[in-house]
């Protein structure tokens, strides 16, 4: 069974930093598009930022330029570094696979996610 297992996340003031952690069991995700998606308090969930198998990276326009993701396929683990965080950060993250032909739809398991709460 495929398990999701997001962490590091917690309480930030605004312009500061977190690293959220995804870690994959069950099976490799080395060959698959991996991606973020965060939901905010009483909104939809939104996607942040996707990686290929290849190392292709793509954000939307509220996060490009502050977040980064990567991967290390040795450790089926992706990463989501934060920079300059705002309070409309704040949302519960979640990782999933994404299909490699549409880097924004979500695939497969989900795990329980992990809290970003930005303060102003």
């Amino acid at each position: 069974q495929v398990q999701l297992v997001e962490s590091g996340g917690g309480l930030v003031q605004a312009g500061g930093s977190l690293r959220l952690s995804c870690t994959a069991s069950g099976r490799t995700f080395s060959r698959d598009a991996m991606g973020w998606f965060r939901q905010p308090p009483g909104k939809e969930r939104e996607f942040v930022a996707a990686i290929t198998w290849s190392g292709s990276t793509y954000y939307p326009d509220s996060v490009k330029g502050r977040f980064t993701i990567s991967r290390d396929n040795g450790k089926n683990t992706v990463y989501l570094q934060m920079n300059s965080l705002k309070p409309e950060d704040t949302a519960v993250y979640y990782c999933t696979a994404v299909q490699s032909w549409a880097l924004t739809v979500p695939f497969g398991s989900w795990g329980q996610g992990t809290q970003v709460t930005v303060s102003s």
